[in-house]
């Protein structure tokens, strides 16, 4: 099954970057071979998304990195899912970790979020993932499912969904899950989509891995059953992200 779903590499660029350096990414985007077998989206930061839509090549996408669970209100800072899609963008990134455990967002406030971003029409990316101090308890899957299970009770149409497991341990740390350790909870994810919403869905439904993927990484964690692409951070503001997309070829 895992060749009927495409495989699927975002590019998190977090609060980094200004107009120069995101055009020298662009132009480099722009000059690669970008493998039509991938979705490619990118995620600049909010005040260069117009911008990076208007000059990245058609083949890539432009993703929001959060949007809010209203469509519009006093709510200064935040952008709502409408307002993304007034500037044509399909995508957006809930739930990161950096979203959790810096800005205390909790499960409800992102399965909320979910909700709102898919009933407006947006594709959202979805991000679940374990401190360190989970995994050594044993906890993982009890952390995972739980997020998880927030976001599958705002969720209608699965289709518009892409969830990326990130192991909060492994995010800009350089340490990197183990393509088994991946494995096993992506694995532990699609039974869990079996069982709590249905077989189709844990079978058509990307489940992507991010957590310090790179250029040296990335084709051993690519040929893992159900790891279906990447969520990167720090290497998609460089040349190497063309071969973390090209990851399968």
């Amino acid at each position: 099954m895992a060749a009927a779903r495409k495989f699927f590499v975002g590019g998190n660029w977090k609060m980094n970057g200004n107009r120069s350096s995101i055009e020298g990414i662009i132009a480099n985007l722009n000059k690669s071979e970008v493998s039509i077998e991938t979705d490619v989206i990118v995620a600049p930061p909010a005040v260069y998304l117009d911008y990076t839509k208007q000059t990245i090549q058609s083949g890539i996408k432009v993703a929001a990195q959060n949007c809010y669970k209203e469509s519009k209100g006093a709510f200064t800072g935040e952008t709502s899912p409408a307002m993304i899609k007034d500037i044509g963008l399909e995508w957006v990134i809930l739930g990161h970790s950096e979203r959790r455990h810096v800005f205390g967002e909790t499960d409800q406030l992102i399965g909320e979020k979910v909700g709102h971003a898919l009933s407006e029409g947006l594709q959202v990316i979805a991000c679940v993932g374990e401190l360190l101090s989970d995994r050594e308890a044993g906890n993982t899957n009890e952390v995972v499912f739980k997020q998880v299970k927030a976001i599958s009770e705002n969720v209608k149409d699965w289709s518009n969904v892409v969830i990326a497991y990130e192991p909060v341990w492994a995010i800009g740390t350089g340490k990197v899950a183990s393509p088994e350790q991946a494995q096993e909870v992506h694995n532990d994810l699609r039974v869990w989509l079996s069982d709590q919403v249905s077989v189709d869905v844990a079978q058509s439904t990307r489940i992507i891995y991010g957590g310090s993927v790179n250029g040296a990484n990335c084709k051993a964690l690519a040929k893992q059953p159900d790891i279906d692409g990447f969520l990167v951070g720090g290497a998609s503001l460089k040349p190497e992200f063309v071969d973390i997309i090209n990851a399968r070829q």
